[in-house]
């Protein structure tokens, strides 16, 4: 039988794209992890048949679709890189890439694009949805009926029938961030929170993480409130200046989302920048200046450009190699940032 990607990237440790690169000398990996993954192919008798495969997929014209929402933001900056390599290095393959954008959260944009999609013939959908029934049915439609398999990435909706999710354990995140936030106060005092839309998912999750282990680890901490700014620095400053108008002595505020500029420039005016801990998520060039400055204490950083290629890949090797995920989560590391130890720019 002859042995797969899969399993070689089991053997070696690594995901079955990483293996992939390696084996094909595309994209960028470590010449030390490069040469110990084609050691173990060949020591496990790995023989590519690239050339009949490649002729079989230009006969089927493969292409994956792409679903992604708030496309505006800054953190779908990295996902967009992440979907591009993969289309480069798909369109090398004879394989085609197609993304539709939508700003925002809009369940009705989504399914229409999914059914564009489905006019287009796609094989297979990566998308971030949102917490929304219709867009659960239109999964469940498009997977059960129209046999179009669906991988969610950045956002998960679990109790569908999407294939799997890639994407950052964002429960766990949100515990992390209570953890870092309870030290840093000392145990107590009043603390806010600060996330984007109700509708989704993977911000209720980190709240939800966030929320649970404040009341486990730290029962003299006290939640002053969620907020939903929607992904609006005015909307941010306007909450946060009336947070501390109802609560002076605040220590903390968790964000969910990149509204650390509304947020501080609140602050600021208040005289108190500095003073309330800020823990916020996803690297970007805005709030590095922040965390150097010392006006934000932690970035909790995902990896945002393996959450838009691996689900790409994913989908490629189930229609091209007949190769399923090798599980139902898979999850991004969590990187916690400070102001000392920050990747060069």
């Amino acid at each position: 039988m002859a042995v797969t990607l899969q399993e070689i990237a089991e053997r070696a440790g690594v995901s079955r794209g990483t293996v992939d690169r390696a084996l094909n000398n595309r994209g960028r990996i470590r010449p030390e992890v490069a040469d110990r993954i084609r050691q173990i192919a060949e020591e496990m008798g790995y023989r590519p048949n690239r050339a009949g495969k490649a002729l079989a997929m230009a006969r089927r014209s493969i292409c994956i679709g792409v679903v992604l929402q708030e496309v505006e933001t800054m953190f779908m900056r990295g996902i967009l890189e992440g979907i591009e390599a993969a289309r480069e290095e798909l369109g090398h393959l004879g394989a085609s890439v197609v993304l539709k954008e939508i700003k925002g959260l809009n369940t009705k944009a989504v399914i229409d694009a999914m059914e564009e999609l489905r006019s287009q013939n796609v094989h297979a959908i990566a998308m971030n949805p949102s917490m929304n029934r219709r867009t659960k049915e239109t999964i469940d439609r498009f997977a059960d009926e129209y046999g179009i398999p669906i991988v969610t990435f950045n956002t998960d909706l679990e109790d569908c029938s999407r294939l799997c999710y890639i994407g950052q354990n964002t429960y766990e995140c949100g515990r992390a961030a209570a953890g870092l936030m309870g030290e840093i106060i000392g145990g107590r005092g009043e603390v806010g929170v600060i996330t984007g839309y109700e509708a989704n998912p993977s911000l209720n999750k980190r709240v939800e993480g966030f929320r649970d282990e404040i009341a486990a680890r730290f029962p003299e901490i006290k939640l002053v409130g969620v907020q939903y700014a929607y992904n609006s620095d005015a909307i941010a400053e306007d909450i946060t200046r009336e947070l501390v108008e109802r609560h002076p002595e605040i220590s903390g505020l968790f964000l969910t989302v990149n509204v650390e500029q509304g947020v501080c420039a609140a602050l600021e005016k208040e005289g108190i920048i500095g003073r309330v801990k800020i823990i916020s998520n996803d690297l970007n060039e805005n709030n590095r200046k922040l965390l150097c400055d010392g006006n934000i204490a932690f970035v909790l950083e995902q990896n945002a450009r393996v959450q838009g290629y691996e689900p790409i890949m994913v989908l490629f090797h189930l229609v091209f190699d007949g190769e399923k995920p090798q599980c139902e989560f898979q999850y991004t590391d969590l990187t916690i940032r400070t102001r000392y130890n920050l990747p060069p720019v």
